[in-house]
């Protein structure tokens, strides 16, 4: 099973076993029935943002979502180099969560890759804020309709309830720490 339908799954679980139905957690994802229906069949990924959405809205860890194991650390947690527990979001796509095993936290941490591609940029919005490091290659960051580049070692910092989005630029990819918060 690819990790979006794993991702499906646990969703579809997540809402039988509180016994919600779909429009009303179509309606914390801010999505119409439709679209969550696809979230759940795995015709379409679902976004960070709207996992984080549910997660909070339900009392749940984000990793229970993401990868079906609960965070057990509650005073430190080490994620040693290249180790994160990582989520391909599309072929071009990568998520490498950085505080996996940490309980209770406050922020949600991650290593992104983002292969350069032709593709366009999705916009999606969440509460609270992000904060970006640029580690390597050019990220172009589509932000309540402005367009920002962004270059290794340059960071941001937003408003993340503002529609945004970004994408690798240029030939090389964009490796950086998105913290959500």
């Amino acid at each position: 099973m690819s990790q979006i339908e794993e991702v499906a799954t646990r969703l579809k679980g997540l809402r039988d076993a509180l016994g919600l139905a779909i429009d009303e957690i179509a309606a914390v994802c801010g999505v119409d029935t439709t679209t969550y229906k696809k979230y759940e069949s795995a015709e379409a990924d679902i976004p960070i943002s709207t996992i984080q959405k549910i997660a909070n809205t339900y009392g749940i860890e984000i990793m229970a979502l993401l990868f079906g194991e609960e965070p057990k650390m509650r005073s430190y947690f080490v994620t040693r180099h290249g180790t994160g527990a990582s989520v391909e979001r599309r072929s071009w796509y990568k998520y490498q969560s950085l505080a996996a095993g940490f309980s209770g936290r406050s922020i949600e941490p991650f290593l992104v890759t983002v292969e350069p591609s032709t593709d366009g940029v999705h916009l999606s919005s969440h509460d609270g804020q992000e904060f970006n490091y640029i580690e390597s290659g050019t990220m172009e960051l589509h932000i309540d309709g402005k367009t920002i580049t962004l270059n290794a070692g340059d960071t941001i910092i937003y408003d993340a309830r503002h529609p945004h989005g970004m994408k690798a630029i240029g030939d090389q990819p964009l490796r950086f720490i998105a913290i959500i918060c």
